[in-house]
């Protein structure tokens, strides 16, 4: 299988700083999707747009991952809501740099709805398929956005065009896969259910004691942790409302906020937070809530294992990544029950699930965790155990991969099968003839010229070949012999080896076969001829046997190898060695060459002709008026003979 694929990312770069308005989940999702498919033995190119004109075209991430910032829009940050109309930009610029890469892509991977839209065009265009993976469905979020919702009118249009077109759908939770049947009427046959994951690497229980030192945070004071984008929908105001019921119910916590475009939040420069930090002050509650603003990726662990409880409850949720990373941590959740957080979130066995938009409900059980480290230690203890068994960004690799494996597959009819063993075969050809225009150019101009002194000396060649390389010494010999591109001109000398199927049958069926050339060479050979040798591979006995007696004779010997050109090359005088390893691509070649080297014959032998003519023709003229002058001298001469005799 070819595992050279791509991930189509428009908006969310793994390269990005997490936490602003735009990157988050997402981006979290295609960087270790693409370092674990990676690890597979994958090679993966992640397109995503430039929004900095700083961006080189291409970032090599990982060995095997580079980053391609697509030219669509202007190079600057803008709102994804407003990318769409970028999108048919991206996806011909994607083209045409698809089409350059030495290696076809076997395969697309959609994220998000407007990448969907990219893949659609692409597949539409060369006949790659694709996967999806939406992130967040359109009318899931008009539910619940309703007017505040800022993407184009045509998103669940286009969303639903995507899923007829894609090859596969990946739903990340069961809520996801039944929003696609009943919201969009998907076909559930292309959905495979694949949950995002986390990095052990990167997530692990650290000694809460150890990492409240490390943050500065109060040593035994009850920690409610919320990290993620500070957007309406992620629903931090409902756990500052659950913070105020805490304190009417005398219990003393601290709530830290983690996530943001800022490294410290501003009033002026965030809405959302200037809206949380005003709801706070009003319920009494601000000096219990720390806004630590945007952290690095490897600052995160830390703030998991230094909270007693992690809480997430969002409006909605596709899946949400950051319970999975306390869970790994060691961190007690309470979530809301929606989207993927119901599904990665075991009610009662790794903390607990609320309605969204419920302060009572999430207050609840946020008394009932922090009053009781016995039950601390139980969560904490399944909740390691769940995400580790479950939800690593390793085993969600290994799934998708079986899903890539899946529409890589022959079909029943074998039709994909063949079409796609069709386009290989066109772009292997195309890459060697790229790399031979490279890599042989001014040696077939040398072969070319040998060829053409050859014939102007009044030598001949002899081609030989086995095989494919046989039929094609004979057509060499035929183009030569007869005429390529030039009408009447005169037929030039050249024998195919191959050419006397009686004589090559005796000889080899009485004598052997590794000296059936050689004999011929023996026999038509002179010196000053050249012999010309067709082998895919360069060490067949006959054709090494042949250059040896050509040698001999003092012939030239001009060989269209392929590989590393093998024994014959070590003996050829001029040697064109197609760069590639296949047969069929190696003889395909030779013949372009046989064309090439006929063309350039052809034509010198013509210069060579004209020239010779003219040369004639002056030399002719030159001896015309050597005679006229001569003529004259003796007209002068006879005249003044004559006048000194009559004047004496």
């Amino acid at each position: 299988m070819n595992k050279t694929i791509a991930l189509i990312s428009e908006h969310a770069s793994p390269l990005a700083m997490l936490g602003g308005v735009d990157s988050g989940g997402q981006n979290i999702y295609v960087g270790e999707l693409a370092r674990q498919l990676a690890a597979l033995g994958y090679t993966v190119d992640v397109f995503t747009r430039r929004d900095d004109p700083k961006l080189p075209l291409e970032v090599q991430w990982l060995p095997d991952v580079r980053i391609v910032h697509v030219e669509a829009g202007p190079s600057k940050q803008l709102p994804k809501e407003s990318l769409f109309q970028y999108m048919d930009a991206f996806a011909a610029w994607m083209e045409t740099f698809m089409e350059r890469q030495p290696k076809r892509y076997a395969l697309l991977h959609a994220n998000f709805w407007m990448s969907g839209y990219v893949a659609m065009k692409l597949k539409e265009h060369i006949r790659i398929p694709f996967v999806i993976t939406f992130h967040a469905l359109g009318k899931v979020r008009l539910m619940h956005q309703r007017e505040t919702d800022k993407f184009p009118e045509e998103r669940c249009d286009v969303e639903t065009q995507v899923m007829q077109a894609a090859d596969g759908i990946i739903a990340e939770c069961p809520q996801d896969e039944a929003d696609l049947i009943q919201l969009y009427r998907a076909d559930p046959d292309k959905i495979t259910m694949v949950p995002c994951g986390f990095s052990p690497h990167e997530f692990h229980p650290i000694d809460k004691a150890y990492a409240r030192m490390l943050l500065d945070l109060h040593p035994t004071r009850k920690m409610i942790l919320q990290l993620g984008r500070m957007v309406p929908r992620k629903g931090i105001d409902t756990v500052i409302q659950s913070l105020a019921q805490l304190r009417e119910n005398s219990m003393d916590a601290q709530l830290v906020v983690v996530g943001g475009e800022y490294e410290k939040p501003h009033l002026h420069a965030d809405p959302e937070y200037r809206r949380l930090m005003e709801m706070a002050t009003g319920l009494g509650v601000a000096d219990a809530i720390s806004f630590e603003g945007r952290k690095n990726r490897e600052q995160l662990k830390y703030f998991y294992s230094a909270a007693d409880v992690f809480v997430s409850t969002p409006w909605y949720e596709p899946f949400g990544i950051t319970p999975l990373e306390a869970m790994a941590c060691g961190t007690p959740v309470i979530g809301a029950k929606v989207g993927g957080i119901q599904y990665s979130v075991a009610n009662g066995k790794t903390g607990f699930l609320v309605r969204p938009k419920d302060p009572q409900a999430l207050a609840r059980k946020l008394e009932l965790v922090l009053k009781s480290e016995d039950l601390q230690v139980y969560l904490r203890q399944n909740a390691i155990k769940r995400v580790n068994e479950c939800f690593t960004w390793k085993k969600v690799a290994q799934q998708m991969d079986e899903v890539y494996r899946g529409l890589a597959a022959p079909q029943p009819d074998g039709t994909a099968d063949e079409r796609q063993t069709i386009a290989e075969a066109f772009v292997e050809a195309a890459d060697t003839l790229r790399l031979s225009a490279d890599s042989l150019a001014d040696t077939i101009l040398r072969a070319g010229k040998a060829l053409a002194k050859t014939f102007e000396r009044g030598g001949k060649v002899l081609v030989c070949g086995n095989g494919g390389s046989a039929a094609e010494s004979l057509h060499f010999s035929a183009e030569l012999l007869g005429r390529f591109e030039i009408p009447n001109r005169v037929g030039l000398p050249v024998i195919s080896l191959m050419g006397d199927p009686a004589m090559l049958t005796a000889w080899s069926n009485d004598i052997g076969f590794n000296d059936i050339f050689a004999r011929q060479v023996e026999a038509y050979g002179r010196p000053g001829d050249m012999l010309m040798c067709l082998s895919t591979s360069g060490n067949s006995p006959n054709i090494l046997e042949a250059m040896d007696r050509a040698k001999q004779l003092g012939m030239a010997c001009m060989t269209l190898l392929g590989n590393d050109g093998g024994r014959a090359a070590v003996k050829g005088d001029i040697n064109l060695i197609v760069p590639s390893r296949s047969t069929q691509r190696i003889q395909e070649l030779h013949l372009h060459i046989i064309h090439l080297l006929c063309t350039l014959v052809e034509r010198r032998l013509v210069d060579y002709s004209a020239n010779r003519r003219a040369s004639e023709r002056s030399s002719s003229l030159v001896q015309a008026m050597d005679l006229s002058l001569q003529q004259k001298e003796k007209v002068k001469y006879d005249h003044a003979k004559q006048k000194s005799h009559i004047f004496g």
